[in-house]
């Protein structure tokens, strides 16, 4: 099996759509890539995500918030932003 392509989806708080991002790549093409995802901010995965991916079928209510500073020294083939604060920082 080849080495699956690393991604990491950053946003301010890793509350909402880049927790979502995280769920929707690595439940639909988890063969592929492997996803991950982090905050500059991190507060907690919103209730209003966790039942939006309940609605689509996949469970995140595990997941937790992580800060970008967890992620120092490891290497990703793509690093998403899903919000210009995030870019910014």
């Amino acid at each position: 099996m080849a080495e699956r392509i690393r991604i990491l989806y950053l946003c301010t708080g890793n509350s909402c759509r880049s927790q979502m991002a995280e769920a929707f790549t690595n439940t639909l093409r988890g063969n592929e890539f492997e996803a991950l995802s982090a905050g500059i901010a991190p507060k907690g995965v919103d209730a209003r995500a966790i039942r939006a991916m309940a609605e689509a079928g996949i469970d995140i209510s595990a997941q937790r918030s992580k800060d970008s500073t967890e992620f120092i020294g490891l290497e990703f083939d793509y690093v998403i932003t899903l919000c210009d604060s995030a870019r910014e920082a």
